[in-house]
């Protein structure tokens, strides 16, 4: 009988250049210091769908919304069952999961520029396959967000001031929308170490710390 302990699921959501990406390794690399295995992954992802939809969003490919709603809850599912490194195995090897962008990540995005609800149903099967067992939103200002972005030099598909606002908004909706979700809504700092103590203060409960 496999008693392994299923590892947790958290996933780490916010507007571009909110430092989500940055807080979860931090985060990640917290808990393996305290002997919890950890594993760091991102969507898009490294896959051929993931790969296409970066193409797309860059605009090297010219893609209908739609279609791209698609390609995201397509890269999703692969993400979650992939029999290799997928989401769904690592749970079960008692490994943490730290997933930078998800579902919500659509809702947010697709959802402004195509039906909420057709997202929505395209991401159902994630959302019955596998919930988290905590999304962390990084919160920022949209005009504060594409100052950060400015300094990456490329911009892709919804990097725009006003975008950015609409994208917002969309995550706020998502979450009452979604009212059974557990939703920890944390707000970026300048300072990333004052960001990282409220994210722990969320997060580490549930480890037991």
């Amino acid at each position: 009988m496999n008693d392994t302990k299923r590892g947790k699921f958290i996933v780490f959501e916010g507007l571009d250049g909110s430092g989500k990406t940055t807080q979860m390794k931090l985060l990640a690399k917290f808990l393996e210091s305290k002997g919890e295995p950890c594993y760091t992954t991102h969507e898009p992802t490294d896959s051929p769908f993931g790969a296409l939809l970066k193409s797309c969003l860059t605009g090297r490919v010219d893609a209908d919304e739609r279609a791209i709603a698609a390609l995201f809850a397509s890269d999703r599912l692969d993400h979650i069952l992939n029999g290799v490194n997928g989401i769904k195995k690592k749970l079960e090897e008692g490994v943490n999961v730290f997933c930078d962008r998800y579902y919500f990540s659509s809702f947010a995005y697709n959802g402004e520029f195509v039906p909420f609800e057709w997202v929505v149903e395209l991401n159902r099967p994630a959302r019955e396959i596998l919930r988290p067992d905590l999304t962390v939103f990084i919160d920022l200002p949209s005009d504060e967000s594409m100052k950060r972005v400015s300094r990456r030099g490329e911009t892709e598909r919804y990097e725009t001031a006003e975008k950015q606002a609409k994208i917002r908004e969309r995550f706020y909706s998502a979450f009452k929308r979604f009212p059974d979700e557990k939703v920890a809504i944390v707000t970026s700092e300048e300072d990333k170490k004052m960001t990282q103590a409220k994210i722990r203060e969320e997060i580490l409960p549930l480890f037991g710390l």
